[in-house]
């Protein structure tokens, strides 16, 4: 049974903590006890909007911006958890995309990921942690036009994995979780998705996204954020470098 205070007294960072899974996140960690969230995001307005019972430390900024973290690090010293979630979307062919716009997604959700998980477990050091990782099925399965968002997702799926057998000598868990579809605003930077949106609305258009999906649906933000809290949580003690799966079945 869960232990609806399991997080009580711990300090966790939370990326792309304005909206979305990361929001979710945030919420359960506050609902569950923790003492203090170090929430990270570019969206200052969203961040603002988040209302918790406990004490938060908003950092407006993008995780991929190396001086955020040099100057956050010193105070997250003692962190007990980590959900690296910060990311970004785009699409279209590799052979079309500028490599700009590569560079761009890149410097978020790969470079930024890893800024992000090193800055964490260098603050768990001293007494350990866990941490997750939020990759994506893209990063398991190949999905044509989701170009560097797949591959940047593949590749924090195996920085987690390698994390996680540095991690062990610390006693610090590193996961990841791969979501399949999942009801965020991340969609909202498709222009196929807008399209959908203005011809049908925003409920209809999820719905049509959602049919490669065997279970016929995307998930909630709170699923995800139930799978990522367990994996930080205590209850997995004994789970480590897993990449986990939550798809409604898509990568069958």
């Amino acid at each position: 049974m869960t232990n609806h205070q399991d997080f009580a007294g711990r300090s966790a960072l939370v990326t792309g903590a304005a909206s979305g899974i990361g929001a979710a996140c945030a919420k359960a960690l506050a609902q569950r006890g923790a003492s203090k969230l170090f929430l990270v995001d570019v969206d200052e307005a969203g961040l603002n909007a988040l209302d918790f019972d406990c004490e938060v430390e908003a950092v407006i900024g993008s995780v991929a911006d190396q001086a955020l973290w040099e100057e956050l690090e010193p105070r997250m010293q003692g962190l007990d958890h980590a959900v690296v979630n910060a990311g970004i979307a785009t699409g279209g062919a590799l052979v079309d995309l500028p490599f700009s716009e590569w560079r761009r997604v890149m410097d978020v959700n790969l470079d930024g990921a890893f800024l992000t998980l090193a800055s964490a477990m260098r603050c768990m050091a001293d007494k350990g942690g866990s941490a997750v990782v939020v990759s994506s099925t893209t990063g398991v399965k190949p999905v044509p036009g989701t170009g560097p968002y797949g591959i940047a997702k593949a590749a924090v799926a195996m920085m987690a994995r390698m994390a996680a057998l540095e991690g062990v000598a610390n006693n610090i868990n590193v996961n990841a979780i791969a979501p399949g579809g999942v009801d965020t605003n991340i969609w909202d930077s498709s222009e196929g998705f807008r399209h959908l949106v203005a011809e049908h609305g925003r409920e209809e258009a999820i719905k049509a996204m959602a049919t490669g999906t065997p279970n016929g649906r995307f998930a909630s933000s709170e699923e995800m954020a139930g799978t990522i809290l367990y994996l930080l949580s205590d209850q997995a003690a004994n789970i480590t470098g897993h990449v986990m799966v939550s798809d409604g079945g898509f990568t069958l």
